[in-house]
């Protein structure tokens, strides 16, 4: 039976990486409408969308004062822009924030409530549905997704904002054109502080960053070429030392499954000390590592490892919108990986601000799961099992 029997037509790459795969002609990729260029134009998308927000009219939403709660729609990319927000927010922020990840919205929500409804197509039935049901509850509504689409559509006749966000990649490369509209709006409503200039180094950061990670710099010198191939084989686990860098951390999980088709493990260090740091303990971790016999099975030696990627995010000296992040969680999982021969690859926030800081743990992140599909003859642009589970949910994002 062959693969278009299977269902499977249109499925390609190797089960072994290869590094040659990702040090050679990349020209599919770095062309307009690629993976690697549309990461690369992270930073001009991040000033596009912010200008697009600035003319979207998002003040008249001060009009009516502060509300009771912010609900963030969406799917996908488009609620991790809930989350995002609510880690820029912090702690301390004076409404709850909660991201809705189906359709329609929570039961209580009404007049006193913002609901913010994000699809980059415009189309997917879960912001679709909140929209609606924040129009007709009669929630001041926040609507951000592609020009011309069902989502402005809805927002037009609801006579509620909207941010037209072009859309020239799949959505989970459009993170930040989907995300600064969000942070824009909830700075009118008085819920986080982000002058011009974060957005400003922020973006800054993300050139610097696409610059470091371009296609034709040796993996010695790409640091996302780098923990590419050092994740190549294994399964991934990503930690986030705080709340912002476990955003990170199930960002960077959300892509290496889309992109590199791999099973990923990703969570905050807070979750992981009550019982998923056991995995170092386990077939995968100290018991795989064990396997030193020399007269073993060739087979047996390639045993599949985990590979540790701990996103550390420290805080800023002087921040006081939220308690500093416990630097003891991240030391004592960096040391009980070592202890058991658990390889670890620790990655730093760095920035003077919430903003630019996540941008700092995403973006290499991001670039790396892009190379390591290609390292497996994959197609970052072209997920079979994506696509047809788009077909049979009526068009979801």
């Amino acid at each position: 039976m062959g693969l278009e029997d299977d269902g499977l037509a249109g499925i390609t790459g190797d089960r072994l990486p290869d590094e040659r795969r990702i040090e050679g002609d990349l020209s599919e990729s770095i062309r307009p409408g690629g993976a690697l260029w549309a990461l690369a134009s992270a930073g001009p998308q991040l000033r596009e969308s912010a200008a697009l927000a600035a003319d979207a009219g998002l003040t008249a939403l001060a009009e009516e004062g502060r509300p009771r709660a912010v609900v963030v729609a969406g799917v996908g990319t488009a609620a991790r822009t809930g989350d995002i927000l609510a880690t820029v927010a912090g702690p301390r922020c004076p409404v709850p924030i909660l991201g809705h990840r189906s359709a329609g919205v929570p039961g209580w929500v009404g007049a006193a409530d913002v609901v913010i409804a994000v699809s980059a197509s415009g189309r997917s039935p879960e912001a679709l549905a909140a929209a609606e049901a924040a129009a007709r509850r009669g929630a001041r509504l926040v609507a951000i997704g592609a020009p011309d689409s069902e989502l402005q559509a809805l927002a037009e006749r609801a006579r509620a904002s909207f941010v037209a966000v072009p859309r020239r990649a799949p959505a989970r490369l459009s993170l930040w054109a989907l995300t600064v509209p969000v942070l824009m709006a909830a700075r009118e409503l008085g819920l986080v502080n982000l002058v011009e200039a974060d957005i400003a180094e922020t973006a800054r950061r993300l050139d610097e960053d696409a610059e470091r990670c371009r296609p034709d710099a040796d993996a010695y010198v790409n640091p996302a070429k780098e923990l590419a191939m050092n994740l190549a084989g294994s399964i991934p686990v990503i930690w986030g030392s705080s709340p912002l860098a476990g955003v990170a951390a199930r960002r960077f999980g959300d892509m290496l499954a889309a992109n590199s088709r791999y099973p990923v493990v990703s969570g905050e260090l807070g979750e992981v000390g009550r019982g998923r740091v056991g995995l170092l303990d386990g077939v995968f971790g100290s018991l795989a590592e064990g396997q030193t016999d020399i007269f073993a099975d060739p087979e047996d030696a390639e045993l599949t490892r985990l590979r540790i990627v701990l996103m550390r995010d420290d805080g800023l000296d002087g921040d006081d919108t939220g308690p500093m992040p416990d630097v003891r969680r991240a030391e004592a999982v960096a040391d009980l990986a070592s202890r058991r021969g658990v390889r670890c690859d620790v990655l730093p926030a760095e920035g003077g601000c919430s903003l630019e800081r996540l941008a700092s743990l995403i973006a290499v992140p991001d670039f790396a799961s892009v190379y390591l599909a290609l390292a497996h003859g994959l197609d970052p642009m072209r997920v079979p099992a994506v696509s047809e589970m788009k077909d049979a949910t009526l068009g979801a994002e």
